[in-house]
């Protein structure tokens, strides 16, 4: 009896060893996700903000970083600097608290002079000090993150050159560039065209990508997966986003969309957190861990 006692303690306590490993492996699992800072707007300040940037953001980054976020995508570009602080120190603070600057949010909308003529020379040199501040910062990407409806078909497509236009601006520097959408692109303009399709079909793949926000495609009625077959590459990157936390709402067919990126040609994913129940850290903390836990969710789409 002593000795089955012995064989059954030494099997337990084996069992119990590989099940201790087998957690600690599980919550050292990581992958490169991305956040957008506008969902720390709150904590990070804003040009809109009566009180401007919060320069001593350095915490909110490592907070971020802990929670397991590995790269940034930057909402703060005004003036030449980021949150009001050089590139340079933007850069090292991200690095600082342990992740990579990735991405930025960053536009310059045409004026009706512009539009109406076709010369884009005074948006370009915005672009140009701009580009050059997302270099010194680190950035691979820059995206438009928003464009209202053209009236006219016409103006459209002068909106897509422009698009090329300041494509070939960040090519020529090394930066790529993309659009993100939001629900107004499903609608047609002028009842002609799908305002995102024509955006799509009349913009150089090799000057402009697509950053697709699968939540507001959703809710401008449209299928991420079915835009993934139609425009198959255009998409290097994805803003993963609910209703509120992610996976909360059950509305995002999350499975269908990893399952489908590479079609899509995705190599990042930001999470974007706009409304939370009641705790954005908590809020952040949760998307992320859905994200880590959901077998579906590769561990990296850059590779």
């Amino acid at each position: 009896m002593k000795i089955k006692f012995l064989v059954a303690s030494l099997l337990f306590a084996g069992m119990s060893i590989v099940g201790l490993e087998s957690f600690g492996q599980q919550s050292k699992v990581k992958k490169d996700i991305g956040l957008q800072l506008y969902s720390v707007r709150s904590m990070m300040g804003s040009h809109v903000d009566p009180n401007g940037y919060n320069t001593d953001y350095f915490s909110v980054l490592k907070k971020l970083a802990d929670m397991g976020y590995t790269s940034v995508e930057a909402a703060g570009y005004r003036d030449g600097k980021f949150y009001d602080t050089t590139p340079e120190v933007f850069k090292k603070n991200v690095e600082k608290a342990g992740m990579k600057v990735l991405s930025s949010h960053a536009t310059k909308t045409l004026s009706k002079e512009e539009l109406a003529s076709g010369d884009f020379s005074a948006s370009l040199a915005w672009w140009e000090t701009a580009i050059l501040a997302h270099k010194a910062a680190g950035m691979k990407y820059i995206v438009t993150p928003w464009l209202d409806v053209p009236k006219s078909v016409k103006d459209l497509e002068t909106e897509c050159r422009y698009l090329d236009e300041v494509g070939k601006l960040c090519a020529k520097h090394g930066i790529k560039y993309g659009y993100h959408n939001h629900a107004h692109e499903f609608q047609k303009v002028a009842d002609e065209v799908v305002m995102l399709d024509y955006m799509i079909e009349h913009t150089n793949p090799a000057y402009v990508f697509y950053e697709m926000d699968v939540y507001w495609t959703v809710i401008g009625k449209a299928s991420p997966v079915d835009y993934f077959k139609k425009y198959p590459g255009r998409f290097t990157a994805l803003h993963i986003k609910d209703h509120r936390e992610i996976g909360q709402s059950g509305m995002v067919g999350f499975d269908a969309i990893f399952k489908n990126t590479d079609v899509a040609g995705v190599k990042h994913i930001f999470v974007e957190v706009e409304e939370v129940t009641n705790d954005l850290e908590a809020a952040l903390k949760e998307s992320i861990d859905y994200l880590i836990a959901a077998p579906f969710v590769k561990a990296s789409y850059s590779k």
